[in-house]
């Protein structure tokens, strides 16, 4: 498992809420999911950074009860809080895109010769 930058889990946190809204659980899941388990962001990581999300207008939030199937329909379920990209949200996402992918053009500028060499990265000499 590999450890996300706070830079990063911005990133992918806003990408999977661009796809549509979503509560922290279900954020936590799709991450992990897409990245095949590489990528894992704990509750102690994920809702301060969705707190921060939210104070910086980048994400709104709603709330919904939640009830079992099951439950009487009389009784209150709990709640849950939904979070929806903002406009804001959108034009910091794609400046997080642009600013990935120039890095990654930069650090392949070190990699590729390296690669095109024939040096086998697991060889320290």
């Amino acid at each position: 498992m590999l450890t996300l930058k706070q830079d990063h889990s911005e990133l992918v946190v806003l990408s999977v809420l661009a796809e549509g809204p979503s509560y922290g659980y279900a954020i936590s899941k799709s991450i992990a999911a897409r990245s095949e388990g590489h990528f894992k962001l704990s509750a102690s990581g994920m809702y301060p950074l969705l707190t921060k999300l939210e104070k910086s207008g980048l994400v709104t939030t709603s709330w919904e009860e939640v009830k079992a199937a099951t439950a009487d329909p009389d009784s209150t379920g709990r709640r849950r809080k939904w979070y929806t990209l903002s406009a804001k949200g959108r034009k910091q996402l794609q400046k997080r895109i642009e600013h990935h992918r120039q890095v990654q053009s930069i650090l392949d500028g070190f990699v590729v010769p390296v690669m095109d060499a024939g040096i086998d990265a697991g060889v320290v000499g």
